[in-house]
């Protein structure tokens, strides 16, 4: 018989820089014990199940998003941010039952990705031309360029400068980009341009995992930010097997 597939619970925190934090919901309340609903446990043995707990934050005024592979839980009106940065992103991965040891791991591995896709952006962007030109991290012999903190307090994802010292502004999206990603970046554009640029050129670049097509129109009247669109790969290597890695019995002839 097939195994019907369950959703999973997440907690969704919204950020000061305009992204959002996604985590296990039992995970997150097992951390964070005094947010959770008043008299419950999200403990291991003899905690609430996904369902009470669900209904214990909703009693708390928290919103509830439903999407068929999810139940994402959120504070009070963090929920038209987190939806319009989320979407379905989460829903292209087969739906794992709360209580499988790998619901856990395949969450982390999702929603980690922007960080991962941070990571390897910053350390391949030698490799990234913009505009022609190679590319490495800004410096201010303070900070680097990756999650770089302005005066305002919101965090650049990627500051990077060319070898004419001009300015490329990355913004991550782990999944579709939003309209108002454009507003962002620019936003953070003007910052580089009115505190770092001294007159050197502020570009923009946008990544994400699919940019849609009223996001292409906008930067029709944008021409300094460039979109970009990432795929990712998974190769399985076959490495041989056990009975191959076991040591062959010598054939030498037996003494006489």
């Amino acid at each position: 018989m097939e195994r019907q597939s369950t959703k999973r619970y997440l907690i969704v925190e919204a950020m000061p820089d305009g992204g959002v934090q996604v985590h296990e919901m039992k995970k997150w309340c097992r951390l964070h014990p005094e947010q959770t609903p008043p008299g419950m446990s999200a403990a291991t043995s003899g905690g609430d199940n996904s369902q009470r707990l669900r209904r214990g934050f909703e009693k708390m005024g928290w919103s509830v998003i439903e999407t068929p592979t999810e139940v994402r839980i959120q504070r009070p009106g963090a929920a038209g941010q987190a939806e319009e940065l989320l979407g379905d992103v989460t829903d292209d991965a087969e739906a794992l039952p709360e209580s499988s040891d790998d619901s856990e791991s395949l969450a982390d591995t999702v929603f980690h990705l922007e960080r991962q896709l941070q990571e390897f952006i910053a350390d391949n962007l030698e490799s990234i031309p913009v505009n022609g030109k190679r590319l490495h991290l800004y410096s201010d012999g303070v900070s680097a360029g990756r999650e770089y903190l302005t005066s305002s307090g919101r965090r650049i994802d990627i500051l990077a400068v060319d070898d004419d010292g001009n300015f490329v502004v990355f913004e991550l999206k782990r999944g579709e980009a939003p309209d108002k990603a454009i507003g962002q970046i620019a936003s953070y554009m003007g910052w580089v341009s009115l505190n770092l640029a001294r007159g050197k050129q502020v570009s923009g670049v946008i990544v994400a995992r699919s940019i849609n097509e009223s996001l292409r129109e906008a930067i029709a009247v944008v021409p300094n930010v460039s979109l970009f669109e990432y795929r990712l790969r998974f190769d399985l290597n076959a490495i041989g097997t056990a009975e191959a890695a076991l040591p062959k019995e010598s054939s030498a002839p037996a003494a006489g």
